[in-house]
């Protein structure tokens, strides 16, 4: 190859989708989301990938971020071939670059190398997606009849098999009990209940909900206590009768070893980690110390989550809908089968722009 070809080309696109149901959560709402495509070229071919804004208390990126991140990334990418996956991500870790930007630019790389060999990216992994459990799908705070009406119509839509409440609600636990007691009243036997409390939780009203959660059947809880306060899950790991899971304590594969004495499980999202490179090591990091895996999203459109989905035989649980939430999803790619969203055969991610961006 000429020195030219392996030059990598760097392009995006930022673009706004919007939620079907706004997603109320502990730390607020959100109702729609300024994303980024982005693009690497070489060789004649390109890979897509995506970034989406996410924010969790100290740590996150804003759209304007990630925009000033790939800006400072792209000079330090062209040197650089596709191929160099490995390089590429140092080189970017070296100069600060957020994760989500890195997510992006990894997942572009990921389905540049599936388009160069003709293999989905999990066919390269050597998975089956006949191995992916099904996804949950989201219900936020809410208003006891809102809530209500919001899991009838996921019911509905995605003839879901398990559903993911959104508790920790500022007003207190007797109203995350009440939202909660209306969920159930209309889920049928059969759906899966978990809950993510977003760190909305003191210890004690912990311990309380998880007594009490766990006498309606959930599943597990997912973050009860607030980033920053790890010490305390060690007293919620020992008392609570369900399993716990980190989401926000837990951002890369450097903090899941000082988690595993206090968690039974981490919520693995590509924006959060840089990409599926580092989620591949945070999985293999966990198995290695006996904890339990999910994959899990922010508000990405179909095409991170096509991405997400490429490892997803690899998960416990999975918390891929966000896309599922979407009025006006730009892409098409991963496929929501009896409950289960099911990566593309195509090569690379699978995805495809179903509206010009």
């Amino acid at each position: 190859m000429s020195a030219e070809s392996h030059r990598m080309q760097c392009a995006w696109t930022t673009f706004t989708v919007h939620k079907r149901f706004h997603l109320t959560i502990s730390r607020g709402t959100t109702a729609h989301t300024a994303n980024v495509w982005v693009r690497v070229e070489a060789d004649g071919i390109e890979g897509w990938g995506e970034a989406s804004p996410f924010g969790i208390g100290d740590f996150g990126q804003s759209t304007e971020e990630i925009l000033a991140h790939l800006t400072r990334a792209r000079p330090l990418l062209e040197p650089i071939h596709p191929l160099e996956r490995a390089r590429v991500e140092r080189v970017l870790c070296e100069a600060g670059i957020g994760t989500a930007a890195r997510a992006a630019i990894d997942l572009a790389l990921w389905d540049w190398l599936g388009k160069r060999a003709g293999l989905a990216v999990w066919q390269m992994l050597g998975l089956s997606v006949e191995a992916t459990v099904p996804t949950s799908v989201t219900v936020g705070i809410n208003p006891p009849a809102l809530a209500q009406q919001h899991t009838r119509e996921w019911l509905q839509r995605a003839h879901p098999h398990a559903l993911k409440i959104k508790l920790g609600s500022p007003a207190g636990i007797a109203a995350d009990q009440e939202m909660f007691t209306a969920v159930q009243q209309v889920v049928p036997d059969g759906v899966a209940l978990r809950v993510d409390a977003n760190g909305g939780w003191s210890v004690q009203d912990a311990l309380t909900m998880c007594h009490w959660l766990a006498a309606r059947g959930v599943e597990y809880v997912e973050q009860p206590l607030s980033r920053g306060a790890e010490h305390a899950l060690l007293t919620l790991y020992r008392e609570s009768p369900i399993p716990i899971f980190a989401d926000e304590s837990c951002l890369d594969s450097r903090d899941i070893p000082r988690l595993a004495d206090r968690v039974h499980g981490i919520n693995i999202k590509l924006m959060k980690c840089g990409g599926l490179s580092e989620a591949l090591r945070m999985t293999h990091v966990a198995r290695a110390l006996g904890l339990q895996v999910m994959y899990g999203c922010y508000s990405e459109s179909s095409l991170a989550i096509s991405a997400a989905c490429q490892i997803a035989p690899l998960a416990d649980h999975l918390d891929l809908d966000s896309h599922l939430n979407l009025l006006d999803d730009p892409f098409a790619g991963a496929a929501l089968r009896e409950g289960r969203v099911v990566a593309p055969e195509a090569p690379g991610l699978g995805v495809r722009l179903r509206t010009i961006l």
